[in-house]
């Protein structure tokens, strides 16, 4: 599956090194040529996110935040007593704490993410802040299946949890894939509370990831200056530059890195050529409207249970409960 990207203030990865080469080194010999997203997120990256998320042109936050705040008690009805809240992605808990703080029903919070390290730090002050909350934290690549704490297992239900519109940063086929496995890990009588961005107009998305400061841009290009650190490439940065339209074709953003010239770049010792214009495609974000995902979440079981929409309609969290006759969920691919 693809690599995500764009979640709520990220922290640094965990990344493996030599599959950090792996995967650069076949996306850089690919056509088109391309870098998974997820690594953005070294410390530079994380912090450069963080600086993306509050330019005046950067809406999504913004409005997810809105939403949770405005409708978390309306949310919250759909939870029932003892239930167990699963975090796909957790990250940064900013958002999990709006809905944990109108949700007292809750009998325990588990937090999924690959880094270890973050994830015990995060839980630590969870359980500062909600004493009465078990916090069972699960490291784990949530695009794959993976075991629930038995805490959870035995909760009368699961609710899973997946903010930042980080949906649109899987292909459509794999956003399903995605569902499946959700569906298989949260099991019977669950529900899926998701975060995602709606179509807009091309002005407003463009100017989101385009914004006056050049932070994005210096996000994109971050990933240069990252492989030159971590595998001994030779990228000249000033020979480069940030490119991010929305593709209305595939109602999706898109973040390139175009070369200027005509160039041969050395990473990890292989030699990689690009033709002048020739560009490293570097992330997608794809957009939906609320009828659009719905159709997707019912094509794999997952049956439409609210929406909740910020006051520009920009952005959207959407509920959705798993129906009786649920498709055998298959593992992700």
């Amino acid at each position: 599956m693809v690599a995500l990207a764009r979640r709520s203030v990220p922290q640094p990865q965990c990344t493996d090194t030599s599959a950090f080469e792996a995967d650069v080194l076949e996306g850089l010999t690919s056509t088109p040529k391309h870098v998974l997203a997820k690594y953005f997120y070294d410390a530079a990256g994380s912090e450069l996110f963080e600086r993306i998320t509050e330019q005046p042109e950067y809406y999504p936050t913004r409005c997810e935040m809105e939403v949770l705040r405005d409708k978390a008690a309306d949310i919250d009805k759909l939870i029932p007593p003892g239930a167990a809240l699963v975090e796909f992605g957790s990250g940064s808990n900013k958002k999990a704490r709006l809905l944990l703080g109108k949700a007292p029903k809750l009998a325990a919070y588990v937090p999924v993410d690959i880094c270890g390290e973050m994830l015990e730090q995060e839980a630590t002050e969870l359980r500062a802040d909600f004493p009465q909350l078990k916090i069972l934290p699960v490291t784990a690549d949530f695009c794959f299946p993976f075991e629930l704490p038995v805490e959870a297992k035995t909760a009368p239900v699961r609710i899973g949890f997946f903010p930042g519109s980080t949906i649109g940063n899987f292909e459509p086929h794999e956003a399903a894939s995605f569902l499946r496995n959700a569906a298989r890990i949260l099991g019977a009588g669950a529900k899926l509370i998701i975060g995602v961005d709606l179509v807009k107009s091309s002005e407003v998305l463009n100017a989101a990831y385009n914004d006056a400061a050049g932070v994005t841009a210096a996000f994109n290009m971050n990933l240069l200056t990252r492989m030159n650190r971590e595998l001994g490439a030779t990228f000249k940065p000033e020979t480069f530059e940030h490119h991010a339209f929305f593709n209305r074709e595939r109602n999706r953003i898109e973040m390139h890195l175009a070369s200027l010239k005509r160039q041969k770049v050395k990473v990890a010792g292989e030699t990689i050529e690009f033709r002048a214009g020739e560009t490293i495609h570097t992330e997608n974000s794809y957009k939906y409207t609320v009828e659009s995902l719905s159709a997707l979440a019912r094509g794999v079981g997952w049956l439409p249970a609210g929406v909740w929409t910020d006051s520009q309609k920009y952005f959207s969290i959407q509920a959705f409960a798993l129906g009786d006759e649920t498709p055998t969920p298959r593992p992700a691919e």
